[in-house]
């Protein structure tokens, strides 16, 4: 993906975020230790110091916390989301009223590390399949409220997005199937149901499952929990159907996709993209990042 196509976070979305967080923080009497500490004329420098090796995002909800603060705040960036940094990388200026800087100060670190930290974790599971066609994509498991956020970190990360919600894409999992009509049934009747537009899934849990599927012809097949040689047994039954010859089948559209997805962490991502499945969904990369260490370091301007 280049600079060029890249996501773009709504910055209606940016405001109402950031505007939350600070009310959050604020509360009632708002920043009373900068009120009672700094006086009100005083100004101030501080950068964004990056303290190791990651992958940044955020950037536009940290500039939106010191603006939203204070429209005096100047804020000054040298990198974009997306740019892998080093240690020690400035990734910002900010100038202007002190007080307004330091009440704006945690809102803005707090959506820049944790954001980048989904971003570098998320590349951490990119590179480690980056010979392969496969995609690690992230799912629903996203921390309420920032799912937009976290989704667009995963991207920047060099990864992919899953379904956003519930309504914009069909995904039958095993439970749907329990209380419905099978696999195939399901399959024909989310056919019957979705507009043009919406793409169907559905989730097996075994090479039987998988045959009955793949004559409803969905779009995606989720194949839940296999370890490698089902995978790669998997993909082989994928082909035949089809079809196909091995130097045709990646790249052929009309052939169903697969996804796996189940047990996969930064130590399994490799062998189970290497079975050849087009897609690897994982909760990891949103719900177990760490945060990317991030300061301020501020002087009296």
């Amino acid at each position: 993906m280049t600079k060029a196509h890249l996501p773009v976070l709504s910055p209606l979305l940016v405001e109402d975020q950031v505007r939350a967080a600070l009310n959050e923080d604020l509360g009632r009497a708002g920043d009373i230790t900068s009120q009672a500490t700094i006086a009100p004329e005083l100004s101030a420098t501080a950068e964004l110091n990056v303290r190791e090796d990651g992958v940044i995002a955020g950037m536009a909800l940290a500039a939106a916390a010191f603006r939203l603060m204070d429209r005096a705040i100047a804020f000054e960036a040298f990198v974009a989301d997306g740019d892998r940094v080093a240690p020690g990388t400035v990734l910002a200026r900010v100038s202007g009223p002190a007080r307004a800087m330091l009440s704006a100060e945690r809102v803005g670190l707090n959506f820049l590390m944790h954001l980048s930290g989904v971003a570098t974790y998320t590349a951490t599971f990119a590179d480690e399949i980056a010979h392969t066609k496969a995609r690690v994509c992230c799912t629903r498991k996203t921390i309420p409220g920032l799912r937009a956020l976290e989704k667009y970190a995963v991207r920047m990360g060099g990864g992919s997005s899953h379904r956003y919600g519930l309504d914009d894409a069909i995904l039958i999992k095993d439970n749907h199937i329990a209380v419905s009509s099978g696999v195939a049934g399901a399959v024909r009747a989310a056919r019957a149901f979705a507009g043009h537009l919406v793409r169907v899934e559905v989730e097996v849990s075994t090479l039987e499952e998988l045959e009955e599927a793949l004559e409803a012809a969905p779009d995606v097949i989720l194949l839940d929990n296999m370890g490698p040689e089902l995978l790669r047994r998997a993909v082989e039954i994928n082909r035949d159907c089809a079809g196909l010859s091995d130097e045709a089948y990646p790249a052929d559209p009309r052939r169903v996709k697969l996804e796996a997805s189940g047990n996969v962490n930064i130590r399994t991502i490799r062998a189970i993209a290497e079975t050849g499945v087009d897609y690897i969904s994982t909760s990891k990369i949103t719900m177990a990042a760490p945060t990317l260490d991030i300061g301020l370091d501020i002087a009296v301007g």
